[in-house]
């Protein structure tokens, strides 16, 4: 589908490869040095980890069986997906890509998808469907970053031929495969996760942000924290995350969802202290000393979680938009990415 049409405005657990794309992504030098990693987390489950995991920057994965293989979320840009795609050739060299799975909507998980094999049957949850066919940033980027952005797609997307509503079931081979919505607005209103429970494995897409700030500007604050108790209650001993390093074993995984919830509090805790002081959201940001978590990546992201918390508490219209203006002025410019 093009803009027009759509009136766009503008295999061992700890066993790591070092896969060098056969078209070098060079378009931003820092990328350039910032070289994908596979590494098979359990048998047949692979995570594709992106670096530094940043705007833009996602991870994805791929479940691989005798005679199939399933591929969850594509890149933000062509010659990114091509590189995963090589990346699925190389470990699934005999098996047809069976399935591809969309986390939730956005670009960075979602653009890629035009390259995906024809035959490829791709799944989403409808809201996810819904959300990508009116996604205007697809056609061209507002300038909010701090280099053009190219997804090098010409403005074509390829939205889900399998729409769920809450949870479906797949089989890749003899793997069952379980997507699962979070009954609720979480990262955004459309988010599925992807639970190997014979691996004990999920693929939480933005669910989960390990290391990364978490950025839920387009679902919900509330959402989000309601759903890191259903993400722990998978019992999983493998959590692949939507952005940064994967999470092994149960320290690793109780440890990121603490610190998540914790920092989804503080956004609450500061957004309820402005609505009651009739301060913006950026006034907010700008008076919130955010400790621990200034470390993570796009800190700027306050502000926008910011924004959402102000709809979640006070129905104060959102303006997506206005909060990345918001963001740029916090960051103190255009926003990094290494996409």
């Amino acid at each position: 589908m093009c803009c027009s049409q759509v009136g766009c405005i503008r295999r061992s657990a700890d066993r790591r490869v070092s896969l060098l794309p056969s078209r070098p992504m060079t378009s931003n030098p820092v990328a350039a040095t910032l070289t994908p990693t596979t590494e098979e987390v359990a048998p047949g489950v692979f995570a594709y980890i992106q670096p530094d995991g940043s705007w833009w920057v996602n991870n994805c994965a791929v479940v691989v069986g005798e005679h199939d293989a399933l591929i969850v979320d594509t890149c933000a840009t062509a010659e990114r997906t091509r590189a995963l795609l090589d990346m699925v050739g190389h470990i699934a060299p005999d098996q047809r890509l069976k399935y591809a799975v969309n986390t939730h909507l956005h670009g960075d998980h979602t653009y890629g998808n035009v390259l995906l094999p024809a035959d490829t049957v791709l799944i989403g949850h409808e809201r996810m469907r819904a959300g990508l066919a009116a996604d205007p940033f697809i056609c061209g980027c507002p300038p909010l970053w701090d280099s053009p952005l190219d997804w090098g797609v010409d403005g074509q997307r390829r939205l889900p031929d399998v729409a769920v509503g809450l949870n479906a079931r797949v089989y890749v081979g003899d793997v069952e495969v379980e997507l699962v919505h979070p009954a609720r607005v979480a990262h955004t209103d459309g988010d599925l996760v992807v639970h190997v429970p014979q691996h004990r494995t999920l693929i939480a897409g933005d669910l989960v942000f390990n290391q990364v700030t978490p950025m839920v500007a387009m679902g919900s604050v509330t959402g989000a924290l309601g759903s890191l108790d259903w993400l722990a209650g998978f019992g999983a001993h493998v959590i692949i995350p939507g952005h940064g390093p994967v999470l092994r074993g149960v320290d690793e995984i109780t440890r990121c969802l603490a610190d998540t919830r914790d920092y989804l509090q503080l956004v609450m805790q500061r957004a309820l202290a402005g609505v009651r002081a009739k301060a913006t959201p950026l006034q907010v940001a700008q008076d919130t000393d955010l400790g621990r978590f200034a470390d993570w990546l796009d800190s700027e992201r306050f502000v926008l979680n910011v924004h959402r918390a102000y709809t979640d508490l006070a129905g104060r219209p959102f303006d997506l938009l206005a909060a990345f203006d918001d963001a740029m002025t916090l960051h103190g410019g255009p926003l990094p990415t290494h996409v």
